[in-house]
């Protein structure tokens, strides 16, 4: 196959006839080869000139290929684990045209979305969920009396997560019509971790496979009872050396490893497997990147590229002129853990979003990856905040909310010094409604014990960062994805004092209240509007004393801030006048009561009415 960067002109003749997996299921098998080459330099060219997944969709394209072509899709039943996987799965399944606005606004999402296609069974964006969904769809299958295959499509990072294993456990001692595909391809985002991972690896060895059905040939031809004892004897030592195990403990037919870019292979297997009976894992390996030479070198990098040119790769894109929030935390972690030896730091399988990449170098044996296993996170944290260590946890926004059991229960009813550093505050672009990180000022500030900050900048990032360390109880630093307005953070680390506001701007009449990333959008309205605008800071504390001081000069209060006003930080205003008897007017601006698509940063914020001139118009209008 030409490799898609060399530049060549590529001829895509084949995959314009694929309007649907029907018209795929028409091709003699000879032509499938053809239509993968295709079908990964559609994908190389399609994500370079939008930008996207490029790493993970590279590395299934056969196995979505003989997915189609084996199973009568939509019929039956595919879910996608996480999701960022399924460029080619959109494209055979008639949205080849709509590749070229993918992840732009009004255009394709990333990921499966249930109202985009009859061909996505499931929306899918967090990992770990596919296994759950397609057993209940088997079920119901199976209940309504239908014949329908029911195959969950996951990744062995997302096997990290226990809800995976939550789902195999149930459905292991059933008879669902479930099939697991299980695509091993040694990666999660960062580099997969754990005793699982390591695992998996022992599972690519061909002497374990080939040993096991070796002993199952001579076992056919053994008299009974040597049979009998030497099956026995298998079962005592599988566990050491059969790599089924751990998969038929739970009750799962185990098949596999088999190599997941070989049509050849994966077509003939899923025929076999297709109307066996019960809980069926089917073991592929595959390699992220496949087929295009720079990506197969660094999957991580080619994981979520912005657009470049193939021939060129990434190298062609150019840096960003202000350092993102996510290094701002990253540098202020390295110098913390150099004034500190019980800091730790911790993120669930996102080494590289998070911004640890320089921790996990400088301090490893205090960097700690747990994989795709939020949950577990964060009561990892509170284990070893409970024995002195002071942990550290890099997490997004989004990512958070699974865990949010444990940080009521195992962190805040305890009151331990847990530090989070929220990554994906607010509207995160193209990633869309999974990733936006709307609603976490709502489920932390209600949280006893919990301190919540929101920075406007950089450096007060930076600051706050330390502040949250010093408490020495929950604490929550929540910032936005991307780079600030250019404020620099300084060398020296200052805790700021607690739950005080500072005034930015004076005015008259009006007084905005903005919380976090907001604040310049704020002060420009307050220029033209000749309002107050203060910089709150504290969402939990709220600073009460500046808040009625305003309320008793102003006749208009307006809250600002990139999350739901339900429930937000302009709730906690409206609470704190209510209980003083306050009069005066409030208008709370954030982000509506529903889940915002994906597109452009700039323009969701104006279609939240966010943006300057329509927070303008707004407090215009409540004037008039």
């Amino acid at each position: 196959m030409r490799d898609p960067g060399s530049g060549t002109t590529v001829q895509f003749d084949l995959l314009e006839t694929i309007d649907s997996p029907a018209d795929l299921r028409r091709l003699d098998r000879r032509q499938l080869d053809t239509l993968a080459g295709q079908l990964r330099e559609f994908i190389v060219e399609s994500v370079a000139r939008t930008g996207g997944h490029l790493s993970s969709n590279l590395g299934t394209v056969e196995l979505t290929l003989a997915l189609h072509y084996v199973f009568d899709t939509p019929h039956d039943r595919i879910v996608w684990d996480v999701g960022h996987q399924t460029y080619a799965h959109k494209i055979l399944s008639g949205r080849r045209e709509q590749m070229n606005r993918l992840r732009m606004y009004g255009g394709m999402s990333g990921f499966p979305r249930r109202s985009e296609s009859e061909y996505d069974a499931f929306g899918t964006a967090h990992s770990s969920t596919s296994i759950s969904a397609a057993f209940g769809m088997a079920q119901a299958a199976r209940l309504q009396g239908e014949s329908r295959h029911a195959i969950a499509v996951i990744g062995d990072g997302a096997m990290s997560a226990g809800m995976a294993f939550e789902a195999m456990n149930n459905a292991g001692v059933s008879d669902a019509d479930l099939l697991v595909v299980l695509n091993d391809n040694e990666m999660s985002i960062s580099p997969a971790v754990g005793a699982l991972n390591r695992y998996l690896a022992r599972l690519m060895s061909g002497p374990y496979v080939a040993a096991r059905r070796a002993g199952k040939r001579i076992l056919e031809v053994m008299p009974e009872p040597v049979a009998s004892l030497a099956r026995r004897a298998e079962e005592q030592l599988k566990g050491m050396v059969v790599p089924s195990t751990l998969f038929e403990a739970f009750g799962f037919t185990y098949i596999g490893p088999i190599d997941g870019h070989d049509l050849d292979s994966l077509i003939p297997t899923l025929r076999n497997i297709r109307d066996q009976g019960g809980p069926r894992m089917l073991h592929v390996i595959t390699r992220k990147g496949q087929g295009y030479k720079l990506a197969e070198a660094d999957p991580v990098l080619y994981h979520g590229v912005s657009k470049f040119k193939p021939a060129d790769g990434l190298a062609s894109a150019r840096a960003p002129a202000r350092p993102a929030y996510t290094q701002v935390f990253g540098d202020w972690l390295c110098d913390l853990a150099a004034r500190d030896p019980h800091v730790v730091g911790i993120t669930p399988a996102m080494r590289e979003g998070s911004g640890l990449v320089r921790f996990e170098r400088e301090y490893p044996e205090r960097y700690f990856d747990v994989g795709i296993a939020e949950q577990h996170a964060v009561t990892f944290a509170a284990g070893l905040a409970c024995d002195g260590m002071r942990p550290i946890v890099a997490i997004y926004s989004t990512f958070l909310q699974r865990a949010y059991d444990q940080l009521i229960h195992d962190v805040c009813l305890q009151n331990l010094p847990v530090v989070f550093a929220i990554d994906r505050g607010g509207l995160v672009g193209a990633d869309g409604a999974t990733h936006h990180g709307a609603f976490d000022l709502s489920f932390l500030r209600c949280l006893p014990n919990m301190t919540v900050m929101t920075p406007a900048d950089e450096d007060e990032c930076r600051q706050m960062l330390f502040t949250a360390y010093s408490l020495g109880t929950p604490s929550a630093v929540r910032y936005p994805r991307g780079a600030g307005p250019g404020v620099m953070p300084q060398t020296e680390m200052n805790a700021l004092p607690i739950g005080r506001a500072v005034v930015r701007r004076e005015g008259t009449r009006v007084a905005l209240l903005v919380f976090g990333s907001l604040l310049d959008t704020a002060l420009r309205v307050g220029e033209s509007l000749d309002a107050t605008v203060v910089n709150m800071r504290f969402v939990k504390p709220i600073d009460r004393e500046m808040v009625l001081q305003l309320a008793a000069r102003h006749s208009l209060l307006v809250t600002l801030e990139e999350n739901v006003v339900a429930g937000g930080a302009g709730s906690a205003v409206g609470e704190v006048l209510a209980a003083a008897g306050s009069t005066v007017g409030l208008l709370q601006l954030g982000l509506p009561d529903c889940f915002i698509d994906h597109g452009d940063q700039t323009q969701l914020l104006a279609e939240a009415g966010l943006d300057e001139t329509t927070v303008r118009e707004r407090i215009l209008a409540r004037l008039a």
